[in-house]
């Protein structure tokens, strides 16, 4: 085994939680509602520094990020374009456990196609088509695929 795939193991094993002392940056109690929770609550700033509303998002959540896509013309995939990409970001309700992140548009289109079929398994909706992320649509520049990750909380 190279140094290099070493390397590569004990970081996952260390974002996993199985080497003490890794830091996370949300606590476990997060971290196990997100695996459960239907939908996010997601909050971009305003050219005033203010909190926008927090909007209802389907995601998907992986290896320590958030995933998740808009409408090019939304509030929130303008502002992280226009370089407000700090968000706040509420688990399961708007009273959820809340966090904030930083969020980039990008176009990886195996990320995109797991998107698809997390969000398959995941709501209904999707399963039988519908407000399910598909490659096509994010190449095309109909829809943005979203990445949030979490600040590390002090």
């Amino acid at each position: 085994m190279s140094t290099f795939s070493a390397l590569l193991i004990l970081l996952k094993l260390g974002l996993a939680g199985f080497i003490p002392g890794m830091v996370h940056a949300l606590d476990e109690s997060t971290i196990a509602q997100l695996h459960t929770a239907k939908e996010i609550y997601v909050s971009t700033k305003r050219k005033s520094g203010e909190w926008g509303s927090a909007a209802p998002v389907w995601f998907w959540y992986t290896d320590e990020v958030i995933y998740s896509t808009a409408s090019p013309n939304s509030y929130k995939a303008k502002r992280i374009l226009d370089g407000r990409n700090t968000v706040r970001i509420a688990v399961g309700s708007r009273d959820g456990p809340t966090f904030t992140g930083t969020a980039e548009i990008f176009t990886d289109a195996t990320i995109v196609a797991r998107m698809g079929e997390s969000y398959n398994n995941k709501y209904w909706l999707a399963w039988l088509g519908f407000a399910r992320p598909r490659v096509s649509r994010v190449e095309s520049g109909k829809t943005v695929a979203i990445k949030v990750t979490p600040d590390v909380q002090e």
